[in-house]
């Protein structure tokens, strides 16, 4: 029998310099979209210990990428959404023998991070804790910005009608 493999679509643009200076929206999800990281009540995001040291991983990103500022973030039942601005000059002066990060690179210190203490925790330690991948959007300008700041914002109260929603 003859196996076939779906060819995967590379979700990143073809021929962007990911380590180049700019804003990124990034989505982060857990593995099968399981909801561990807490819930929405009352249309607030109530985050359990994984959810509090999600977050706390996210916020400590700078401390490992000094070029590396954050944005509006939040951290949701099974996912993350956040924006993360990387200023190519100031990772130059701060280190002129290390190039800046690649959002990959950022992306995969968080993720491993995080998994690190939530697997200490689990009862079954070493399942996934992330979806394999993430997804980012460049953002191009102020109004999208703006637009996906507000997003993140009410993300807790659309939580019904979120696509990762389960």
């Amino acid at each position: 029998a003859t196996m076939t493999y779906s060819t995967r679509k590379n979700p990143r643009l073809k021929d962007y310099d990911y380590a180049s200076a700019g804003a990124y929206f990034v989505t982060i999800c857990t593995h099968h979209k399981q909801a561990i990281f807490g819930q929405i009540t009352a249309g607030v995001m109530v985050l359990n210990p994984y959810g509090q040291q999600a977050e706390s991983a996210w916020m400590e990103i700078p401390e490992h990428f000094p070029a590396v500022d954050l944005d509006e973030f939040i951290v949701m039942p099974n996912h993350i959404h956040g924006i993360v601005l990387i200023d190519c000059e100031r990772a130059r002066h701060a280190s002129p023998l290390q190039p800046a990060p690649s959002l990959g690179a950022m992306v995969g210190s968080f993720k491993s991070a995080a998994a690190r203490w939530i697997n200490q925790q689990r009862v079954t330690p070493g399942e996934p804790v992330w979806q394999r991948n993430y997804h980012e959007h460049v953002i191009r300008n102020e109004k999208s910005l703006s637009e996906i700041r507000e997003y993140i914002a009410n993300n807790p109260l659309k939580w019904e009608l979120d696509k990762y929603y389960v």
